[in-house]
């Protein structure tokens, strides 16, 4: 399942209350996700990583009150207690807690309550772990916990993952070079299975935090190697180097640029700059002027640039030169 039916689908569940257990490699934005529908929905979030608890303190610890003369016990302080009217609780890396941790929180999660504690009504219970596959330390699930959720198994997705690039401001050579290489986004699995270093939706966005600070020459191919990879940071440095000799942006956009850069790379990063550029804001000058460039340029970029525009829902009928590409491209429109 892609992140956007991922998304969509766990939207639908936390709305009814549904217990879910997300499944995934590692760093493909699990728990992003989960979060993020928590911001879209404006409730409350907790994340809590079962792998840190021991069994007593997710159910509580006894305690003799003398009023009653009877032993109670004190929910733990991180759990929701009501104030919150509406949340998500998201117990990452369920099935990496022992198993005594994970058997304590079987009541929690199917009866929304363990000892003297009741979830309040408005929570939903989300849970995510890695599969046994992913050579992480992770404690086979009980069948009665397991039969517990509603499981959904997320998988990267580069189509999913540009969108929210764009979105997220993440570097244009980075977009590009993702484009370019499809196979680099998730490279999880792949190759040498000592390897530190690999790539993951989550390392490419350290990697845009290295290319952001700016670290002097001879720090920024180790510091691209220790996130995703030393084959695959020579192979983005090298990338980002041919791609940064583009025309100049501003000069297409009003009209005194012409030329079209030969080499594929560079085609990629000038794409992905171009269509990022555009906004709601951009006047139909400087879209006529981005239309009539691309028709100079070979036809899977130019329909590049027009998907992605196409996706954020920019309006290109009333640009003059959009009947010309119509009749130049469609027949390589999706």
């Amino acid at each position: 399942m892609n992140p956007i039916s991922t998304k969509r689908s766990l939207t639908h569940l936390t709305d009814r209350k549904v217990p879910v257990f997300l499944w995934g490699p590692p760093g493909i934005g699990k728990s992003s996700i989960v979060a993020q529908i928590a911001k879209e929905k404006k409730i409350s979030y907790i994340d809590l990583r079962l792998s840190l608890l021991d069994p007593t303190d997710l159910r509580g610890i006894p305690f003799f009150n003398a009023d009653s003369g009877e032993a109670v016990w004190a929910p733990a302080s991180f759990l929701p207690d009501g104030s919150e009217v509406e949340g998500i609780l998201f117990l990452d890396e369920l099935n990496t807690a022992a198993p005594m941790v994970q058997a304590s929180a079987y009541q929690l999660i199917l009866d929304r309550k363990i000892g003297e504690y009741k979830l309040p009504d408005g929570w939903a219970i989300v849970a995510a772990g890695n599969r046994e596959s992913d050579r992480g330390v992770v404690f086979r699930m009980a069948a009665p916990l397991a039969n517990r959720f509603v499981h959904l198994e997320m998988e990267a997705s580069v189509e999913d993952w540009k969108q929210w690039a764009v979105g997220a401001g993440i570097d244009p050579a980075i977009i590009a070079f993702i484009s370019y290489r499809p196979d680099a986004l998730f490279t999880f699995g792949q190759g040498k299975d000592d390897s530190r270093s690999f790539a993951t939706p989550r390392t490419w966005e350290y990697v845009n935090e290295i290319v952001a600070s700016e670290p002097e020459p001879d720090l920024i191919m180790p510091l691209v190697a220790g996130a995703i990879g030393e084959d695959l940071a020579a192979a983005f440095l090298g990338f980002k180097v041919v791609a940064g000799e583009l025309p100049d942006l501003d000069g297409i956009f009003d009209g005194s640029v012409s030329a079209v850069p030969s080499e594929p790379a560079a085609l990629h990063m000038l794409s992905t700059a171009l269509a990022m550029r555009v906004g709601e804001g951009t006047s139909s000058k400087k879209l006529n002027n981005l239309i009539t460039y691309t028709l100079k340029m070979p036809g899977e970029f130019a329909v590049m640039i027009i998907q992605d525009l196409r996706e954020r829902k920019i309006e290109l009928d009333h640009v003059d030169s959009w009947t010309l590409w119509m009749r130049q491209f469609n027949n390589l429109l999706r």
